[in-house]
């Protein structure tokens, strides 16, 4: 990746109101999370500060600044999902994935993170990989859900 690669994304949103945000949705789009030299650019193009460009990267729980796996995968943490076996879950997911929440696993394949409620509170616990819906999850089940991940 190259800077000019960034520039190419940050600039076709430049004079769109509340442009940066749109600018980091595409750049997550393009990479899986916001390189941290593309907050450098985006503070330049936006005309505000480095430390401002890299709050509003790091404000919305959505957004990712660092390296991240090809599949990220977030389990719900609302009282609904916790109830219903969500720590089970996370346990199983670090024992297949051999990493604990927030980290990434050696080969940039899979990165676990914790979410907020993702609107699917009738049926779980609930996981996601890339914005994807996972309900009903059990430990028993994840071979499959990873499985497909390919």
């Amino acid at each position: 990746m190259q800077m000019s690669d960034y520039l190419n994304i940050i600039e076709k949103y430049k004079d769109l109101p509340g442009g940066i945000i749109e600018a980091y949705h595409a750049l997550q789009r393009e990479y899986n999370y916001i390189p941290e030299d593309a907050i450098d650019q985006a503070a330049k193009v936006f005309g505000v500060s480095k430390a401002k460009a890299f709050g509003v990267a790091t404000f919305y729980s959505y957004f990712k600044v660092g390296k991240r796996g090809r599949y990220v995968i977030r389990i719900c943490e609302s009282a609904p999902c916790h109830v219903a076996g969500a720590a089970e879950v996370v346990n199983a997911l670090e024992q297949q994935l051999g990493i604990k929440m927030g980290e990434t696993t050696a080969d940039g394949k899979f990165t676990l993170e914790f979410a907020e409620c993702v609107g699917q509170c009738q049926a779980t616990p609930v996981i996601t990989i890339n914005s994807k819906p996972y309900v009903d999850v059990s430990p028993e089940k994840l071979t499959g859900i990873l499985s497909e991940c390919q």
